[in-house]
């Protein structure tokens, strides 16, 4: 039997499905996309509109996307590059993006280019040569573009459209490390075309200000879609042994799962004790120290898999496609809500239920404690502390909507209390009792309360590396605590405050630390 013939009376729509195999467009991508084809119409044919401000951001084809991750913001750029006279440049941050997006392309029926450093002239002559010929794509990043001849070169081959992908980029590593996200406002200058979106998932109020100010003199046309991922369902677990958390949570949360980690030693790290508790290859580890061939064979083999644990540094995240994700497990905290929500947003691309956990310990509250309240790195502290609704948190960091929560340990917790006959709702006063059972620290604070001015630091140890590993036990099958980890729990509670050693009577012994009623 043949398959059936897809026709649509709407023109874009057949586009997307003659090009991509996509019968539906959603409602923000047909905005922005109309967005752009509606601007360069206006550029080619002004004295037909009625635009009353002829500076007007919109008029002038400078907008600021802000989708969701999985959202499919390619098509937003895709299509236009179809239908429009001339060829799109496409800006990444990461060739390793520029590579993907290539592939998927011309799986299509998308032809593409790529500049990049290190081509030679005879290279940079063979792909000019491919954009006379109508090539419609054009993947750069920002440091190629520093390259005055390339972009001059550029200027001539009428680009009608700058896409600018991960556009948060431009203020998170411009003011940082890559000094050429700066330039970007120069290159557009320069290329001058009719249209320039810059796209991104997540940006708060001060990021989208730098962004528009970097590449469009602080004049740009703002489309924002909900931000909140509603199947993306939020929790916080406490430990001070996160490493030992992220274990219990490989047993019992669903998988494929990723682990970030702050570091590449602490990626291989997790991974090999992945594997030694739960048997070789349950986990990989993926990191920017990796040769090529290396992330390629892990990339593969994650993709493919449904029950794997990828160990990752924040260099597997952006452009990511892998759909069917089902827990991201943050060991460190994101350096701010916008990055948080962006490597949470890895799970459920399907649009399934996927839950982000976020492992916080007092090392961390006590860490991010000293950022100024109110400032955007300041949120992921309120985040796994609050007493009210963490997706909340997130949204006010993005100075975003309101909304009903579809997901979060608290929320659920509570919704769970009221269900409950005979019950009333359960008031959070310790952020640290989410209705989640005892952490680490609560257990070792337990016993100090229960028995104060008994235990030394040394004796205590001996009592928790024997409890905690009784539940490990239970759960992994393995003693997974070591004496040093039990130090560390002592000291991170001596640390915040909640614990001390008596100077006095009971000298050298462990006591709950009395807090000084102010007058």
């Amino acid at each position: 039997m043949e398959d059936d013939v897809f026709e649509s009376d709407d023109y874009i729509t057949q586009i997307a499905y003659d090009n991509f195999g996509i019968k539906y467009l959603y409602p923000w991508q047909r905005l922005v996309i109309a967005n752009i084809l509606e601007a360069y119409d206006y550029q080619l044919h002004k004295d037909d509109y009625d635009c009353e401000d002829e500076q007007d951001s919109f008029c002038k084809g400078r907008q600021i996307v802000l989708l969701p991750t999985g959202a499919g913001k390619s098509l937003c750029f895709q299509i236009p590059a179809i239908v429009l006279d001339g060829p799109s440049l496409i800006i990444y941050p990461l060739l390793a993006l520029m590579t993907d997006q290539q592939r998927r392309m011309e799986e299509g029926s998308l032809r593409s280019v790529v500049f990049r450093g290190g081509q030679t002239e005879q290279e940079r002559e063979e792909i000019f040569s491919k954009l006379k010929n109508g090539v419609k794509i054009i993947l750069a990043n920002p440091e190629v573009l520093n390259n005055g001849d390339l972009v001059s070169r550029l200027c001539q081959v009428g680009i009608k459209h700058i896409a600018i992908d991960e556009a948060h980029c431009v203020s998170e590593w411009g003011d940082s490390f890559r000094p050429a996200y700066l330039e970007l406002g120069n290159v557009i200058k320069k290329i001058n075309p009719p249209m320039i979106t810059a796209f991104t998932a997540t940006a708060s109020p001060v990021v989208l200000e730098r962004v528009a100010q970097i590449l469009f003199d602080g004049e740009a046309h703002i489309v924002r879609s909900e931000s909140d991922r509603t199947n993306i369902h939020y929790f916080v677990r406490y430990s001070c042994e996160k490493k030992k958390e992220a274990l219990l949570l490989a047993e019992s949360e669903a998988k494929p799962m990723i682990i970030f980690c702050g570091t590449r030693f602490k990626a291989e790290d997790m991974a090999r004790e992945l594997n030694v508790c739960f048997g070789r290859e349950t986990a990989r580890f993926y990191h920017a120290g990796l040769e090529k061939s290396e992330k390629e064979n892990t990339e593969k083999w994650f993709y493919n898999s449904k029950d794997g644990i990828l160990c990752a540094t924040c260099a597997y995240g952006m452009g990511v496609d892998k759909k069917d994700i089902k827990t991201v497990v943050h060991i460190e905290a994101s350096p701010t809500a916008e990055a948080y929500i962006q490597e949470a947003g890895r799970g459920g691309r399907d649009g399934s239920v996927a839950k982000a956990i976020l492992i916080w310990s007092l090392e961390d509250s006590l860490n991010y404690s000293f950022y100024k309240k109110g400032s955007r790195e300041a949120a992921m502290r309120e985040f796994a502390e609050t007493t009210k609704c963490r997706r909340q948190v997130l949204l006010d960091a993005l100075g975003a909507e309101q909304a009903v929560c579809s997901g979060c340990d608290l929320c659920n917790a509570r919704n769970e209390n009221s269900n409950e006959s005979g019950r009333k709702n359960i008031k959070y006063k310790n952020s640290f009792k989410s209705g989640l059972e005892m952490c680490d620290w609560q257990t070792v604070y337990s016993v100090i309360k229960k028995s104060k001015n008994y235990y030394s630091e040394n004796d205590i140890e001996d009592e928790i590396f024997s409890r905690l590993n009784k539940k490990t036990r239970g759960v992994l099958g393995v003693n997974a605590w070591t004496h040093g980890e039990t130090v560390d729990v002592v000291r991170q509670l001596k640390d915040s405050g909640k614990i001390e050693l008596d100077n006095f009577l009971w000298k050298g012994r462990l006591r709950i630390k009395k807090i000084k009623k102010s007058s």
